[in-house]
């Protein structure tokens, strides 16, 4: 598939994307290209890869959970703009 200027000046227009001339040409150039790169990916067969989620292993980085003293209500309040003794004010989103 290749990608033509009136493409490019298509989705610039879709994007509110105020291109030059010399853009023009140089956003067709590269589009295309990486449209190549991925018509040249889909000729690879992939019928014995599993699907993956990422292309290196990941394992979970974050800390266990750890049960422990919330903060006191009136610290949690303290830098609110509005707020009673409950909670936070705001103001009805829906109406009266």
């Amino acid at each position: 598939m290749a990608i033509t200027r009136a493409d490019v000046e298509k989705v610039s227009l879709l994007a509110r994307l105020q291109l030059t001339s010399a853009e023009l040409e140089t956003m067709t150039s590269e589009l295309g290209q990486i449209v190549a790169y991925v018509d040249q990916l889909a000729e690879v067969d992939t019928t014995d890869v599993e699907p993956m989620a990422h292309a290196v292993e990941v394992s979970n980085v974050f800390a266990a959970d750890q049960a422990r003293a919330s903060l006191p209500r009136e610290q949690a309040l303290a830098n609110a703009p509005r707020h009673n003794q409950r909670g936070y004010l705001v103001p009805p989103v829906l109406g009266d």
